[in-house]
């Protein structure tokens, strides 16, 4: 007669191992996400700077009486001739600077200058490094071009921004690129 401890091996059976948990795991490598406070802070000092960027050169090189005379006439060459060459070229040199600056910090440390600021930085939902390819084009292009029809891409930029009050604190963009926000 056999017993259980006797019984002759099953070459089909399930592998078997004992199992326990170590009690000498490092609990500091989990990545604490970052919060929704920092995010919206994150985000506003970035629009802040991007706008401050490109819009004070506008702000400083235009004749707002021509421009307002123009816009009154209908007169879309008015408006233009209302901005000098100065303004568009501050406006240009602005936004090409924001956007180095946006996409240095992004390949060096998966976060933006309003990120750094606030102390969060993008990554994959194991906790790895989100590269500069996953953040600009799963995060940002791919999100963008629902975005960008008419009526159903405010409804959708509405439903991406909502998603954050979930349980993981993730936009649809984080879903889409497969990334969370975390301390950094």
């Amino acid at each position: 007669m056999t017993t259980l401890t006797q019984e002759p091996s099953n070459p089909y059976a399930p592998p078997q191992a004992e199992v326990s948990d170590d009690g000498n795991a490092n609990i500091d490598s989990v990545p604490h996400l970052a919060s929704r406070g920092s995010r919206l802070g994150a985000w506003f000092l970035d629009a802040l700077i991007g706008s401050t960027l490109g819009v004070a050169p506008l702000l400083i090189g235009t004749d707002f009486g021509a421009l307002m005379r123009a816009a009154t006439a209908d007169d879309l060459d008015g408006m233009l001739g209302a901005m000098s060459s100065s303004a568009i070229v501050g406006f240009l040199l602005g936004l090409a600077i924001w956007l180095g600056l946006t996409l240095y910090f992004v390949a060096k440390n998966s976060q933006t200058v309003g990120k750094k600021i606030v102390g969060i930085k993008v990554a994959r939902s194991d906790g790895s490094r989100a590269s500069l390819g996953r953040i600009f084009w799963l995060r940002n292009m791919v999100n963008a071009l629902p975005s960008a029809i008419p009526f159903i891409g405010n409804f959708y930029s509405l439903v991406d921004h909502l998603c954050i009050f979930g349980s993981t604190n993730k936009c649809l963009h984080d879903r889409i690129a497969d990334t969370i926000v975390v301390d950094a």
